[in-house]
């Protein structure tokens, strides 16, 4: 994927431990935009009042982010790295899966538009959560589907539509649910030219394919 695959053809196939990541920085190495290309909103944190976030992983971060953008009442959207242990990574040490962090969207939504829920169903959806460290043809750590939640909210918002859905794709005779939910560490933002890639790139990459189950939310799982 994205031209750079050739370099990094023997990636672990687990995540390392802290004491085997690789070091990092104390600072970023790169700076990112302020505002969203598309959205033109905060790029980042702090947000509005009444605007919340939390962090997901789909796979490759380009076509997972622009699904969430063009999603009304999602208030802005920035690709990163998240669920890892090297701090302040670049993009070509995520690569090495040496750095534990897989290619994450961060997701700022206003919930008096779109619930929690419906995020989340939008998440699972999209990809498909039961291939283990890839994501259809992208293989690696980098690529595991993740929900990194901020609030009690969303973590009991995660692990209800989580059930749902590994029970629909039961019933739809398809693989058991290898999404891992945890609580959000940092999230750090990809270089630049990552940020709203598709947007600055209308012919670029974008390998997300959903599974064709549908989530339901229902009871116990609400999207008032």
């Amino acid at each position: 994927m994205k031209g750079l695959l050739s370099m990094f053809l023997r990636k672990p196939s687990a995540i390392p431990e802290t004491a085997d990541a690789l070091p990092g920085r104390d600072e970023p190495a790169f700076g990112v935009p302020e505002r969203h290309a598309v959205l033109d909103a905060p790029l980042l944190p702090p947000y509005p009042e009444g605007v919340d976030y939390f962090s997901v992983g789909m796979g490759c971060f380009w076509g997972a982010e622009r699904i969430f953008w063009q999603t009304p009442g999602v208030y802005s959207t920035a690709v990163g790295y998240a669920g890892g242990s090297t701090p302040n990574p670049t993009y070509r040490e995520v690569c090495t899966g040496m750095t534990g962090h897989t290619e994450a969207v961060l997701v700022a939504y206003d919930p008096k538009r779109i619930s929690t829920e419906q995020v989340m169903r939008l998440f699972w959806e999209s990809h498909d959560p039961t291939q283990g460290m890839r994501q259809g043809n992208d293989h690696g750590t980098q690529y595991r589907s993740a929900i990194y939640w901020r609030t009690p909210e969303q973590r009991d918002a995660a692990l209800a539509t989580r059930d749902a859905y590994a029970d629909a794709l039961r019933a739809n005779h398809r693989g058991e649910i290898t999404t891992e939910i945890a609580e959000a560490g940092t999230f750090y933002p990809a270089e630049d030219y990552h940020q709203q890639y598709l947007e600055k790139n209308p012919g670029g990459y974008c390998g997300i394919a959903g599974t064709g189950v549908s989530c339901p939310i229902g009871v116990g799982v609400s999207a008032s």
